[in-house]
């Protein structure tokens, strides 16, 4: 699973590149004979330990503007209130140190964000679980950083007593443990739905084609200021530099993307990765380094990405399938190299050769 979902962090996201979304923009106007549009308007800021980004269609008046990022920061500040790990005040914080097994009625949006947590948690076969932070905290992927050594097998097996989706109940907005030291880590999820709840206080105000971005999960809604889709780089899977491996057209979709070729350290020759599997309460180890997903909801799209990366490729494939996710994996061979594999629906998204 990914790291805690913070304020103080920074974002742990390296799969897509947002450089993109301008520089299509700009490298269009410069090919066409008339006049470029008026440069579209862009806000930006930091939030959860990451930056985000709204990109509009056309120029605003700066009134505009100012209310515009009032409305997202409240939308940003409200997410965090509810359901940060790093604020010992947040709703989830709360629910998190209260070591009772007696069902809390918690504020809808949590409710909701666990209900699709738990949901993506089954299809998944448990590849996506949401109390896991324990671990990533404990292989170093967490608030304290890397460990001093690598937790011995004792000591994940004793994290492994209060880590588990099953042992989590949602239940309308009643949320209940089934071990008092079950802990909750939304942050898998809880950008992607930030990204969902940005785009539709957006929608309200009237402003039907933006692109939105929270650490590299990213929402389009209609089109940009040439009326075409918005463009976005996918980065490839090099840890020694950022370039874009492809360019996808969003239009009215989402895109989530989770990957390991950063984030690792290595210890005694061995490489151990923060995407941590459920089920062995260890960093995985297979050749899945990369992935994508396109959904209507970033919330699930977001979700999906880390699910997949936790099962593998095989088994990611066949969820994949199963599920008819539209996605991409990047597995590597033995001899470094790359290989793609997407879904028909992922294909139809990519910018190839334009």
């Amino acid at each position: 699973m990914k790291k805690p979902f913070s304020l103080g962090q920074a974002s742990r996201r390296w799969w897509l590149l947002l450089a993109a979304l301008l520089v299509a923009s700009v490298a269009t106007y410069v090919r066409r004979a008339s006049p470029p549009p008026a440069e579209p308007a862009r806000l930006s800021g930091k939030t959860m330990g990451t930056t985000w980004s709204v990109l509009l269609d056309g120029p605003r008046e700066a009134t505009v503007l100012e209310a515009t990022r009032r409305d997202v920061e409240a939308v940003l500040a409200s997410v965090n209130a509810s359901m940060s790990t790093y604020d010992p005040t947040s709703e989830l914080s709360r629910f998190n140190a209260r070591e009772l097994t007696t069902p809390l009625e918690v504020s809808a949006p949590l409710a909701q964000v666990l209900r699709d947590a738990q949901a993506v948690s089954v299809a998944s076969g448990g590849a996506f679980d949401v109390t896991v932070g324990p671990l990533v905290e404990a292989w170093g992927f967490g608030a304290r950083g890397r460990p001093k050594r690598v937790p011995s097998d004792d000591e994940v097996a004793a994290l492994l007593e209060s880590v588990g989706a099953h042992r989590l109940s949602v239940d309308g907005g009643l949320v209940a443990k089934a071990h008092p030291k079950l802990q909750v880590d939304l942050s898998a999820i809880a950008k992607g739905y930030a990204v969902d709840q940005v785009s539709a206080a957006l929608l309200a105000r009237g402003e039907r084609n933006h692109l939105v971005d929270i650490g590299g999960e990213l929402t389009a809604r209609g089109v940009n200021a040439l009326g075409e889709p918005f463009r976005v780089g996918v980065e490839a899977p090099d840890p020694q530099q950022r370039r874009v491996l492809h360019t996808i057209a969003l239009t009215d979709r989402s895109i989530a993307s989770s990957g390991n070729y950063r984030n690792f350290y290595e210890v005694g020759g061995r490489r151990y990765a923060h995407t941590i599997d459920p089920s062995t309460g260890r960093p995985v180890q297979h050749p899945l380094v990369a992935v994508s997903v396109l959904d209507q909801r970033c919330a699930i799209a977001d979700a999906w990405a880390t699910a997949l990366m936790a099962a593998g490729p095989q088994r990611a494939w066949a969820l994949v399938e199963r599920h008819r996710l539209d996605a991409m994996l990047l597995v590597e061979r033995p001899d470094g190299g790359i290989e793609e594999r997407s879904t028909a629906g992922f294909e139809a998204a990519l910018l190839r050769g334009r």
